[in-house]
């Protein structure tokens, strides 16, 4: 299942000259016949097998090797019964949460789901009603329209504004949504255009949200994933009144483990968490099962070095895109990604429409990535998603590929 095309097999740790810790994010291992979506639905999702898959948010990595030992453990365990949920794992979140973004969250805020996207369902059932309103600020993640869609709720789009190759929130568009709406979808960091919000950002939306007794439901998952010169802050720990923001956790997207189904809601509000909890409760959810558990907590315990070499590594990626499409391909431009493993490109200057985008990229240069239409039918015209969780030789053979189509349509 993995190719050996290093010394290592897989990321795993290894000594070097210093006595830091080495992981290989340029080992390739072979995910096909794994059941993969991002490999084995590549012909349903694409129309053809041969692509090379740059789209759902997963990573091409291995997952920190500590986790992989954890759950091989459990695995030894015979017995897969029904699970509660640990106060380590409580403990875990707790920890995670002060040390890497300075919030200290009491252990009765914590409410564990099976998913970031469940919650999002779960808090449009709890805090509205068939018919009512919801804000969203496309370009979004595609779940945040059918969140709202598929509960018989009405999108309310608050698009970003690009300018300068910068998306940045219409707080005036915002304030007139909000008059009409009690809910807030918030993306922090935003996926895709990769922004991580401001303080002064995220203060002129909690003014707006407390002006206009707003509910903000901010997902947070990418939220570790933050490139150098920026900082990610957590709105909840922005506000005097807590209450007005459920966040959204989840070590899912850091640790390239969002198969196991696991993430955490901070809810400060005791009425809101029991509508929430309401919500699951009939759902009859149940978060836990022997494993995500197992790799929840490891993640976010020993996980750390992991994660320090893994942003080193996507941030030279993202600098070697960057500096390729400027050099190669002036077509296309990148918009400046702050955070996430998700790059936004604009290929508007390749003068095509979205059906012909897609035909390019995906029949002549042979890359399966996400139109940039799913994420808003006018927000995203002309743009597409590029996911850079692989290793860079496998990025850059794929810009490589798109210059090599790009040239022979255009002679």
């Amino acid at each position: 299942m993995i190719e050996k095309s290093s010394s290592n097999i897989s990321p795993q740790p290894t000594a070097n000259t210093s006595s830091e810790v080495f992981y290989d994010f340029d080992c390739k291992v072979n995910r096909a016949g794994s059941h993969s979506v991002k490999y084995d639905a590549r012909q349903n999702v694409f129309g053809k097998a041969d692509v090379t898959p740059l789209w759902v948010a997963d990573m091409d990595f291995a997952a920190p090797p500590a986790i992989t030992e954890a759950l091989i453990a459990r695995a030894r365990h015979p017995i897969y019964g029904y699970t509660i949920l640990p106060d380590t794992l409580y403990e875990a979140v707790i920890n995670w949460v002060r040390r890497r973004h300075g919030w200290n969250i009491p252990r009765e805020w914590i409410v564990f789901c099976p998913g970031v996207v469940p919650s999002l369902n779960a808090a449009v059932k709890a805090f509205t009603k068939v018919g009512d309103s919801v804000i969203i600020q496309p370009p979004i993640y595609p779940p945040f329209f059918s969140t709202i869609t598929n509960n018989c709720r009405k999108l309310l789009p608050n698009p970003l504004r690009l300018k300068n190759g910068k998306y940045t929130m219409d707080f005036g568009h915002l304030a007139q949504c909000a008059k009409q709406a009690h809910l807030l979808l918030l993306c922090s960091p935003h996926n895709p255009v990769g922004r991580v919000w401001e303080q002064q950002e995220l203060a002129s939306l909690l003014e707006i949200a407390e002006k206009y007794d707003l509910l903000i439901v901010s997902d947070e998952i990418h939220s570790d994933l933050i490139y150098p010169g920026h900082k990610h802050h957590v709105v909840a720990a922005m506000t005097e009144n807590p209450a007005r923001v459920i966040t959204a956790l989840s070590p899912s997207k850091t640790f390239n483990i969002p198969g196991l189904n696991l993430s955490a809601l901070i809810i400060s509000d005791e009425k809101l968490r029991a509508k929430m909890t309401q919500v699951f409760n009939a759902m009859h959810v149940n978060a836990a099962n022997p494993f995500n558990i197992v790799a929840f907590e490891t993640a976010y315990w020993e996980g750390e070095p992991w994660l320090e070499a893994l942003l080193s590594y996507l941030q030279a990626t993202r600098e070697a895109v960057e500096a390729y499409l400027v050099d190669h391909l002036p077509e296309i431009k990148l918009i400046q990604p702050q955070g996430t493993y998700l790059l936004w490109l604009d290929c508007r200057g390749l003068n095509m429409n979205d059906a012909q985008l897609k035909e390019f990229f995906v029949h002549k240069a042979g890359i399966g990535m996400n139109p940039g239409t799913q994420f808003g039918e006018l927000e995203g015209n002309g743009f597409m998603r590029l996911n850079i969780g692989a290793p860079r030789k496998v990025i850059l053979t794929a810009l490589q590929q798109i210059k090599r189509a790009w040239d022979e349509s255009t002679h």
